[in-house]
């Protein structure tokens, strides 16, 4: 068993953040491709899985198909409850005190906004089958959120991007020249999708690169004088563009559907979103811009109030197998992190993954930062005043 993320020193666990890139996720599964967590899966010596596991999840991320797969496999019947957004997801979960559920799907950087509301514990990490999760992430999530005070709380689970969203037809783009701020050209007035808060990065990044921004993007994650600073020259752009908008969304199918339906023919979105779209035949394409595409993970995290512990690690370890996480990105189109699953996936998401990410745009990922609770109360902030403006 390789050795855990939490158990690296301070030094060894930010070398490993830093250079956590996708790149790096493909290179640990090439190595690995041969590794799988074995089964059946069991509980304890001697005794199979057997009732029930809680999953609360992003809406369109897990299908009947893998809940079929998991309680062939298993034994385990699995109930799942989705939600659209992270801000859904702690709520819900600060309601309840963190019961309800036995394992939910946060993002990683938001990881220590449930370690502070004591809503979720920290992992067992003995009974997590690690040699099935690529190595990568789970070093590498250690800095981004994922361990906390020395014990990890995240069992990394997917990776994928927010980039450009386009028409190839009525606007075109090409990797190199497209930008964030081709969101905001005239010709595409009145044709934009976008979402409240993470748009606003998107301008930063836009900013950033043409000396237009008071402080680094990164700064201002860490410094509250440094975000408002930054937010106010990002706020003033996103004002004056906001005609440009004929849809905002906030979850995958809103998303969607400004393609599919609202006339829009470019936009800020998830890799899942247009990779759907790509499936229904739509003309509808994925491109990282030049200031790098915003990369995020997610994973499973185990709330505080958990009823059936032990079939909650029966589902990460089932998720860490090759099979579990092809049918994983074959439906969402989100990258799994089960090491091998790229063996297993199909011509168009391996096409769709060329297509994204041509050239050098895996080293220049934007990887979200830790957002601490402070911060999000001010991104929300302004992003009301953008939604309101």
């Amino acid at each position: 068993m390789p050795k855990t993320a939490s158990e690296l020193s301070s030094a060894e666990t930010q070398r490993a953040a830093k250079s956590f890139t996708r790149r790096l996720l493909l290179q640990g599964a090439a190595a690995a491709a041969g590794v799988a967590s074995t089964g059946p899966f069991v509980l304890r010596e001697g005794r199979a899985a057997s009732g029930s596991v809680k999953i609360f999840s992003w809406a369109g991320y897990i299908s009947p198909d893998m809940l079929a797969d998991f309680e062939k496999k298993t034994g385990i019947k699995a109930t799942l409850t989705e939600y659209g957004t992270n801000d859904e997801l702690l709520n819900q979960l600060k309601a309840t005190g963190g019961a309800g559920f036995d394992i939910i799907h946060p993002t990683v950087d938001r990881v220590p906004n449930y370690v502070e509301f004591e809503l979720v514990q920290p992992i067992d990490e003995s009974k997590v089958k690690w040699d099935g999760c690529l190595k990568s992430s789970v070093e590498g999530s250690a800095g981004m959120g994922g361990v906390v005070g020395g014990k990890r709380y995240f069992a990394p689970a997917d990776w994928g991007t927010e980039a450009l969203a386009y028409d190839m037809k009525k606007a075109p783009l090409g990797y190199g020249t497209a930008s964030y701020g081709d969101l905001w050209a005239p010709a595409n007035a009145g044709k934009v999708t976008v979402r409240g808060h993470s748009s606003l990065i998107g301008i930063a990044l836009w900013l950033e690169a043409e000396g237009k921004l008071p402080h680094p993007v990164r700064e201002q994650f860490q410094d509250e004088k440094k975000a408002r600073a930054n937010f106010d020259a990002i706020l003033k752009v996103a004002t004056e563009h906001k005609k440009s908008v004929a849809q905002f969304w906030s979850n995958e199918n809103e998303a969607q559907g400004a393609f599919r339906t609202n006339g829009c023919v470019i936009g800020q979105t998830w890799d899942s979103t247009a990779v759907a779209l790509r499936k229904e035949g739509l003309p509808v394409r994925f491109i990282a811009p030049k200031e790098g595409a915003l990369a995020w993970m997610e994973g499973f995290a185990i709330p505080k109030k958990a009823d059936s512990l032990e079939n909650a690690y029966a589902w990460i370890n089932w998720f860490y197998t090759p099979e579990a996480g092809a049918l994983y990105t074959n439906h969402s189109g989100i990258s799994s992190t089960a090491v091998g699953a790229e063996a297993h996936l199909s011509d168009l998401n391996k096409q769709f993954f060329a297509d994204a990410y041509p050239g050098d745009a895996l080293q220049k990922l934007w990887w979200w930062p830790i957002q601490e609770a402070w911060y999000v109360s001010i991104r929300n902030e302004y992003q009301d005043r953008f939604l309101a403006a």
